[in-house]
């Protein structure tokens, strides 16, 4: 019970998170790095470390000249061996088990890595985390404090609604073409999203001797072989059977030799967290990497954003749009397309309509828009800043 109560705390990692609760700050790429991987790697740790799944993680036999438990907790903090050269022989006859048969010129394999699952498992889960903590300070909670009031798909009186949405045009149009430094603070959070998975697997890789960047496509062919000629790549990589080699005294001073076979039930276990997470960490890689490429054309390419646009403000058409997008910067963009993600589409499109007469009134002047002409309805009333700074009145 205490494993699942563990493992419940976890799934706050992947709770649904209502928007009057917390601003949307990112995509679902980004949150399937911090929330997602960080909490199947954080189970995965939990796992690990409940011993009462599969009993003692390391049980050794001996000849009883040492005691159980000494040769038990002696084999588990220092090593066990398999012989590599002894894995596809016939267990039976020529072997006991995988690896295990005659030393005698034969190279060792240590294993050793069985003690450090859990540490590895848990610091890989805090790397995951690491570029939402760094993006949410540099964010500062702007989206949240903007979008106050008007989050999600909650009622509220029109006369607020559109108090709010007069301070929040307010803000934008005082604040134009300042945001470069902000969304360049979130492209590179989403590019070392990218960065972080490729590193965790040539550190999986580096921690399991090299093994990693094979395991999964070895374990897909073991699957298609012949059942009477396959060898198990996960018992191979994962041992559950090894010897461990015990040296003490005898009764004459003189240095004794003890070998023994020892049982890693725990590696029924890491064979299976390991090859879930070499299919998990391909996928992240994929996505993370398209996601990044699709970042580089929104900045690249204007008509990207217009799309973008466009499929928020339906309503707008299509040279209006292409207008709006050739007056903003790119971190211009990113505020906007966050407030489509936090705000109702009708807050998010009255608020469009009115962008697009303010700025197309100061890039071209003409007849006073609409909210210039209604004095009692005072479209800019003194608001807090939302950049952090004081704002003097206009």
């Amino acid at each position: 019970m205490a494993v699942f109560g563990m493992v419940s705390a976890v799934s706050g990692f992947i709770k649904i998170r209502y928007l009057l609760d917390k601003a949307v700050i990112d995509n679902m790429v980004f949150r399937c790095h911090y929330r997602i991987t960080t909490a199947i790697l954080f189970t995965c740790c939990i796992i690990v470390t409940a011993n009462n799944l599969i009993g003692d993680p390391i049980s050794c036999i001996n000849d009883g000249a040492i005691p159980m438990h000494v040769i038990n907790t002696f084999c588990w903090i220092t090593y066990t061996y398999t012989i590599p050269g002894q894995q596809h022989r016939q267990i039976g006859t020529d072997v006991a088990a995988p690896g295990l048969g005659n030393e005698y010129g034969q190279e060792k394999r240590y294993h050793s890595y069985y003690q450090w699952v859990p540490f590895v498992l848990f610091f890989q889960g805090l790397m995951f985390y690491v570029p939402h903590w760094v993006w949410k300070n540099m964010e500062d909670g702007k989206i949240r404090m903007i979008t106050d009031g008007l989050r999600g798909m909650v009622s509220v009186p029109d006369d607020y609604r559109r108090d709010r949405q007069d301070r929040i045009l307010k803000y934008f149009m005082n604040s134009l073409n300042t945001h470069n430094g902000y969304s360049f603070a979130y492209f590179f959070c989403e590019l070392l999203n990218f960065i972080n998975v490729i590193v965790n697997i040539f550190m999986v890789d580096k921690f399991l001797g090299g093994a990693f960047m094979s395991y999964g496509t070895d374990v897909v062919k073991f699957s298609n072989m012949d059942q009477d000629k396959r060898f198990d790549p996960m018992i191979e990589i994962f041992p559950r059977l090894t010897k461990c080699t015990f040296h003490k005294f005898g009764p004459s001073g003189s240095i004794q030799k003890h070998d023994t076979l020892c049982v890693l039930a725990l590696n029924i276990l890491n064979e299976k967290i390991y090859i879930f997470l070499w299919f998990w960490f391909i996928i992240l890689a994929t996505i993370s990497g398209v996601a990044v490429l699709y970042s580089l054309v929104v900045i690249m390419m204007p008509t990207t954003r217009e799309t973008i646009i466009k499929r928020s403000y339906r309503s707008g058409h299509r040279k209006e749009i292409a207008g709006l997008v050739r007056r903003l910067e790119i971190g211009d963009f990113l505020i906007l397309h966050f407030l489509s993600q936090n705000l109702s589409t009708r807050s998010y499109s009255d608020m469009l309509q009115q962008l697009c007469g303010l700025l197309g009134a100061s890039r071209t002047p003409s007849a006073p828009s609409t909210l210039e002409m209604n004095p009692s309805h005072p479209i800019y009333p003194p608001v807090e800043n939302f950049g952090g700074g004081k704002e003097t009145e206009t």
